[in-house]
């Protein structure tokens, strides 16, 4: 199949060349060229030899401002499954799409403030979508700059103040099953500082039984000290955060009570919470005219409290880094090279246990906090070495290089019960991660690129442990080598823009997480997976009249994700589908801009059916999704800014799983666990207003 997708690819893109004439493009109600963020080794989109999904700040508010995974489900390649909003699950690729909770095996980054932690966990949900300036998806293990993780790497670009003087601004939605989100913000923008202080509160009754979700933050960020030649990027933010937790249901209870919770977790009215604090300062001076540095230090603590049916999990998390990193021009044999060159510091640690839930005792109130059972501290820490060379060979072709080196170790002390202590400690081998790029340019407005690197994912720590606790020194990381081919396509006068890729990772040394106990997994190198497909999307810009535009997309990823070798417990898994996630996924939608301020849009979501469990004996069922909007926006006024806007999700109630747990197993004979049913038809609207000064 692989080989007719390339010769389609091939022959699209001989085609493309036909048809746009080199450099003839206009200037005016075009497509805006794609800018990324400065921390790779250039800035365009268009000149980057690697599949990079990018989300603007006005994409991010395409929905509700409360929940990212509708628009993160717009990016080819890119699967979010959210069980609520604090239960996610991000996938890319494939990669990730086995980890029975949360998101791993992609790092992500908050301006340069790690997201994840030590322990492999990224948590991008709880970051306010109306303080991110951008998002950025490298797909795949193709940024030396970012750890070279197998699933890829996710920027959250923060946002700044935008304009010069002073701006307030309010904003307020409200919608179905209680959801509520109120924001307030400020911001400075002088010759030499600037600030942006944000606080939001977000609330919602939650569609299910037991799934009330409450969040409120204040973020702060700016600028000090600019000058011609360095400023001073500051960043502060803290979050509270708690929600009850309806867990998954089984296939029953999804297709006649999908509100309901799971029974015990009902019962003990289960919820996660925590405060969390993230600061941040980097420093970015021009040494000369060819050589420039940024160096960046953060810290990260949260202290959560999580009772569930089964215990109470508390944990108190603190993390701290530095990055520092050397980039400019230069000139190699006469052809014009740009460098990037750095290293990153990481370390956190927790101290937590456990407590026995009494809430069978506690007269229908819920969760009751009993005798300690566990107590454990750990220590993470790891160096990351980068390099990236961009060199042009000639005027139509570039090469582009990086390498990547880790040193991770980790510490693991059992402090409770007294019979049960213990201290080990571990340190993977160091490991290398090279990639090598080609990009070929026919013309000013067209790109080819080729591609080869190499990524690995670490286990987690509770994946590097027995079934007693100690640590089990045969675990291996996952790696695997990705080869990719693409193209980056402006035609029609610029009015649209086409990119695809083709991909092929065979990952070796598969992680799979047994389960032990009810929150107890095992890790275990059990074979090999294979990951491979075709991605592809368009954007068009149909300039009506004056004021009056349609802008139509359309995405597609078409995959092939499989256990290459695999056996696990003496079963032969071999040749089954990857579980977890869907082989083809399609998006579709539109932005119609009327006059008068006024416009609508709409996205339409396919998902494909998707394995249940490593056997393929199940798999819930594939749906279609359509989501619309419309709004006014308009200045009322010199410097003040009204928007109104009202939405529906799910028009068509759909009945579908927006999350599943995979290989969930019965306990005590009860039917396995699969679903986190989606939300229903729901609606919603906001006003907004802001004032420049």
């Amino acid at each position: 199949m692989l080989k007719k997708l390339l010769l389609l690819f091939f022959f699209f893109t001989i085609n493309a060349f036909a048809q746009q004439p080199a450099d003839s493009i206009p200037a005016k109600n075009t497509l805006q060229e794609v800018i990324i963020s400065n921390y790779h080794v250039n800035d365009s989109l268009l000149n980057a030899p690697a599949s990079i999904g990018v989300l603007s700040a006005a994409q991010l508010q395409r929905n509700n401002l409360s929940d990212i995974s509708p628009v993160l489900n717009t990016l080819p390649g890119v699967f979010m499954q959210s069980g609520g909003i604090n239960t996610n699950r991000i996938s890319i690729r494939g990669i990730g799409a086995r980890t029975p909770y949360g998101t791993n095996k992609i790092r992500a980054f908050y301006g340069s403030i790690p997201l994840t932690s030590g322990d492999s966990e990224t948590t991008i949900e709880d970051i306010d979508l109306e303080i991110i300036d951008q998002v950025e998806v490298i797909k795949g293990p193709l940024s030396s700059l970012y750890g070279a993780g197998l699933g890829g790497a996710i920027l959250l670009s923060p946002k700044l103040a935008a304009a010069s003087g002073s701006t307030g601004r309010v904003s307020s939605t409200h919608g179905s099953f209680g959801l509520m989100k109120n924001t307030i913000g400020y911001s400075l923008n002088t010759e030499t500082a600037s600030l942006n202080l944000s606080y939001h509160k977000l609330e919602t009754g939650g569609y299910r039984d037991n799934s009330a979700y409450n969040r409120e933050g204040v973020t702060l960020a700016g600028e000090l000290f600019r000058r011609e030649n360095s400023k001073l990027t500051y960043f502060g933010n803290y979050t509270y955060m708690k929600a009850f937790i309806p867990s998954s249901i089984d296939k029953a209870t999804f297709e006649n009570n999908p509100r309901a919770a799971a029974f015990t977790w009902n019962a003990s009215k289960g919820y996660e919470q925590y405060d969390s604090y993230l600061g941040g300062l980097a420093y970015d001076w021009k040494a000369t005219n060819w050589l420039k540095n940024s160096t960046s230090v953060f810290v990260n603590f949260k202290q959560s409290y999580e009772p569930r049916p089964f215990d109470i999990l508390t944990q108190d998390t603190k993390a701290w880094g530095a990055r520092t990193h050397f980039f400019g021009d230069f000139k190699l044999r006469e052809m014009k090279s740009q460098f990037i060159a750095g290293l990153e510091y990481f370390n956190d640690g927790f101290k937590g246990g456990t407590y026995a839930n009494l809430y069978q005792d506690n007269n229908g109130q819920g969760s009751l906090q009993g005798d300690r059972l566990t107590g454990s501290e750990q220590k993470r820490d790891f160096i990351n070495a980068f390099a990236q060379l961009r060199v042009q060979l000639s005027r139509k072709f570039e090469m582009q290089a990086g390498l990547n080196y880790n040193k991770t170790q980790f510490e693991l002390d059992n402090t409770f019960p007294a019979e049960a202590t213990s201290s080990e400690s571990y340190s993977y081998k160091g490991i290398w991660s090279p990639q090598v790029s080609l990009l070929y340019k026919p013309s000013k407005w067209q790109t080819v690129y080729a591609s080869v690197s190499r990524g690995f994912s670490l286990p987690a720590i509770e994946e590097t442990l027995t079934a007693n606790g100690t640590i089990n020194p045969n675990i291996k990381p996952e790696n695997g080598y990705n080869f990719e081919v693409g193209g980056k396509f402006y035609l029609l006068d610029k009015n649209l823009y086409a990119e695809i890729s083709l991909y092929r990772m065979q990952i070796k040394d598969l992680l799979v997480a047994q389960r032990v106990g009810n929150d107890q997994y095992v890790g275990v190198n059990a074979g090999e997976t294979l990951h491979q497909g075709i991605e592809a999307s368009l954007n068009y810009n149909w300039q009506l009249g004056t004021d009056l535009a349609l802008r139509p997309y359309a995405a597609a990823s078409i995959g092939k994700y499989e256990f290459k070798e695999f056996v696990n417990n003496g079963i032969d898994y071999s040749d089954n589908n990857l579980t977890g996630v869907p082989n083809n996924k399609i998006n579709a939608g539109f932005t119609l801009l009327i006059p008068k301020g006024l416009y609508l849009s709409a996205d339409y979501y396919y998902v494909d059916r998707l394995p249940l469990n490593d056997a393929n004996s199940l798999y819930a069922d594939g749906y279609n999704l359509l989501n619309a909007k419309a709004g006014w926006r308009h200045e009322l006024f010199k410097g003040f800014l009204a928007h109104i806007s009202a939405g529906v999700n799910n028009a068509t109630d759909t009945r579908y799983a927006s999350m599943v747990l995979v290989n969930a197993t019965g306990v005590n004979g009860a039917s396995p666990r699969y679903y986190y049913p989606g939300l229903p038809v729901n609606y919603y609207g906001n006003v907004s207003v802001s004032y420049s000064f």
